[in-house]
């Protein structure tokens, strides 16, 4: 429902949605902000204000929201029943989660790509359904003690199949999280002893499988046969998470950019949306051209627009794949080449991070290719492969030779000496 304020935008005025009020900003745009009046925060309104851009419409969709969540607040205090049926029950599991995915901690910190996996998670969380037979999203966030919490760790590893470890370990983590995040926001809703339950839940130890690396071989057998088959955006991605480790998503989503390649300076710069950490990776010097092969596959890429990775949905018009697409053309073009099942992008990464390690770079030197901020980080990626184990083996080898002749060197001297203190004639 309108608040009663308009905005112009040209020349039409459009209502602004309740509690939003516009201001002008320094560049002369107008910014939407979201504005609790005064007298609910003094009934001790949880919603919070907040900026809501320059966008009318994002302004729009997000102020659905807040007032949805204003109005279920606004019924609880007086005592009235929640008709929405998508307004889960203020202060339950399911109303927990439902604010854990407004949060910036969600928003800003999980992958766009990945959130199907969290909200499956969070939905799975909710529809298990206790020893009285209700689900544990219709329950109060205070209901859940530790020793729920531990009860109900049991049920997320009890699958069809046998136990699912991984599973469970990622919604016990998924909860900590939550229930650290919205306690932040909504402290009263929690128990004041012991706010998250989470904290302290023993999981059964498992065997962690390792993400699997692609050979370069196997990369460039994808690559060539992806042009042959028309698929050039298919191969650039993944020549480019092998030769420069982008993260298969940002590549995707169009962050490398032709401005930023050979303009001016003969280098690829490769922005990590991750860690905010940005690469200019150097492509020749003194002659000597680095990634000969990979630019040979680049050269075969359509300029449609700034990004190098874009999709063509019609003439003059591009926009980025989506990562759903882009898999099934991995998926496909593999089978036709003969690739292993666990080709994929993020192998491809994994790969161009286990070669590193393979040239026996320093840990600085790896990191300064592929930007990562800690050494754990770092160390994660490259994989124990056969010609990493040779190469030790062969370092380990060399230090125990260099041992052996320098310990056969201070033998030999001291028998030296020996011998020569030996022939001194004794005195009568």
């Amino acid at each position: 429902m309108p608040n009663g304020r308009t905005h112009r935008r040209g020349f039409v005025e459009l209502a602004l949605p309740r509690h939003v009020i516009p201001k002008r900003l320094a560049s002369g745009k107008t910014g939407f902000y979201y504005n609790v009046p005064t007298k609910y925060r003094a009934l001790g309104c949880p919603v919070a204000n907040e900026p809501l851009g320059t966008d009318y419409a994002e302004m729009e969709r997000r102020a659905k929201i807040l007032n949805g969540i204003f109005d279920e607040w606004d019924q609880q205090r007086k005592g009235l029943p929640i008709t929405s049926p998508i307004m889960p029950k203020y202060g339950t599991v399911d109303w927990l989660f439902r604010e854990h995915k407004l949060s910036s901690a969600y928003l800003e910190k999980v992958a766009k790509r990945s959130r199907s996996n969290y909200e499956w998670a969070m939905q799975e969380i909710c529809d298990t359904l206790t020893k009285k037979g209700d689900r544990v999203g219709d329950r109060l966030v205070k209901a859940i003690t530790p020793r729920a919490a531990d009860k109900l760790y049991a049920k997320f590893i009890s699958g069809a199949r046998g136990e699912r470890l991984r599973t469970g370990e990622k919604m016990v983590i998924l909860c900590r999280k939550a229930w650290r995040v919205v306690h932040r926001l909504f402290p009263d809703e929690f128990p004041r002893d012991i706010p998250n339950p989470w904290i302290g839940v023993t999981m059964k130890t498992r065997v962690k499988q390792k993400k699997p690396a692609v050979t370069r071989d196997q990369v460039y057998t994808f690559a060539n046969g992806c042009i042959e088959h028309g698929e050039v955006e298919a191969a650039a991605v993944a020549v480019i998470c092998f030769e420069w480790l982008q993260r298969p998503e940002n590549v995707i989503a169009g962050h490398i950019k032709w401005t930023g390649y050979r303009n001016p300076k003969p280098t690829i710069r490769v922005e990590h949306h991750k860690t905010g950490e940005v690469v200019d990776h150097p492509l020749e010097h003194d002659g000597v051209k680095f990634y000969e092969d990979a630019e040979s596959v680049l050269s075969h890429l359509p300029r449609r627009g700034i990004s190098m990775v874009l999709r063509e949905i019609e003439d003059g018009k591009s926009k980025p794949f989506a990562f759903s697409t882009m898999q099934h053309i991995v998926q496909r073009m593999r089978k036709k080449l003969g690739l292993p099942n666990t080709f994929t992008f993020d192998a491809c990464r994994h790969g161009g991070m286990t070669e590193l390690e393979e040239a026996e770079l320093t840990e600085g030197q790896g990191r300064a290719l592929s930007a990562h901020r800690t050494s754990q980080a770092y160390a994660g990626y490259a994989k124990r492969t056969e010609a990493r184990l040779l190469a030790a083996t062969r370092k380990r080898h060399a230090h125990r030779l260099a041992n052996e002749v320098a310990t056969y060197v201070q033998n030999e001297a001291g028998d030296s000496v020996q011998n020569e203190n030996g022939g001194v004639a004794k005195s009568a």
